[in-house]
């Protein structure tokens, strides 16, 4: 049996399952269904005679020969994959607009995701507003966009949706008749009109005490102490906290993250789909 060569395919949902600890992200990520996977796997552990992932119904991890043979998994697939790019001529490019309010501290493993998915392509991505980024994408500037939800569109697919809360560093209090201290991000932000429309509703009085370029700008000025702001969990340092309840503020909904996308086939779209089940997987948790 050893000399029999490794499906490929097989290796590559092996990686996915490893990488994302799941066999249903594993199969988003594949463009295929989760029994296809789980086939795969199957038919590599049969080829291998030793089980590469254990799996519960609570978890998914590797097996002791699953951790050993991962990194040479990775590398049989790379060698495969600039084997390929001999022969692909110019390299492809991928432009991807994601918003601020959804790229998060995880952009950074989400874009070595794609690069492990296809090291030859192109890939550039611009960091804005939605509502920016749906104009470039309309005047085909952009090839695909990861966004939030704007008011007057129903088009685009739904990747996930995320929970919102109003955030403040440990220890914060607000002031007893103060309007609340808000701490948003710069026009245009849906997000932070939202929160406006929201706290205006629900009567309570409250003030602009600051003005980010970016999430990551209001997440330190929630962290410094300054105010509160409507933003998701994963994008604040740990320990911030929901004052939501307490304070009686009006609930966040949970809200939809969506992907514009005028690509169709070919590596651009199999790199588009490993990123869209890495950000489920991210959000998710």
């Amino acid at each position: 049996m050893t000399d029999l060569p490794l499906d490929l395919d097989a290796v590559r949902a092996f990686v996915r399952i490893a990488e994302l600890g799941s066999f249903t992200r594993a199969a988003e990520a594949m463009g295929t269904t989760q029994a296809a996977v789980s086939l795969k796997l199957k038919r590599l552990e049969a080829r291998f005679g030793c089980r590469l992932i254990d799996r519960t119904p609570r978890y998914v991890q590797l097996s002791a020969q699953g951790a050993a043979f991962l990194e040479h998994a990775r590398e049989l697939l790379a060698v495969h994959d600039r084997a390929l790019a001999v022969f692909a001529g110019a390299r492809q490019r991928l432009t991807i607009g994601i918003s601020d309010h959804v790229a998060g501290p995880e952009l950074p493993a989400l874009i070595a995701r794609m690069n492990v998915q296809d090291p030859h392509l192109l890939i550039e991505i611009r960091i804005g507003s939605s509502g920016d980024l749906l104009q470039s994408f309309d005047r085909r500037e952009l090839d695909s966009v990861i966004v939030r939800f704007e008011v007057g569109r129903s088009d685009g697919e739904i990747l996930t949706e995320e929970k919102f809360g109003w955030f403040a560093a440990p220890g914060w209090q607000h002031r007893a008749g103060e309007p609340l201290p808000v701490a948003t991000m710069a026009e245009p932000c849906g997000v932070r009109a939202m929160a406006g429309r929201l706290l205006d509703a629900a009567g309570v009085p409250w003030t602009e005490i600051f003005v980010g370029g970016g999430v990551s700008a209001v997440a330190a000025a929630v962290m410094a102490g300054i105010g509160v702001a409507a933003l998701a969990p994963r994008m604040l340092s740990f320990g911030a906290v929901d004052v939501g309840p307490r304070l009686g503020l009006p609930d966040l909904p949970r809200l939809p993250v969506l992907l514009h996308s005028r690509v169709r086939d070919g590596r651009p779209r199999d790199a588009l789909t490993a990123l869209s089940a890495a950000f489920r997987s991210a959000v998710r948790g």
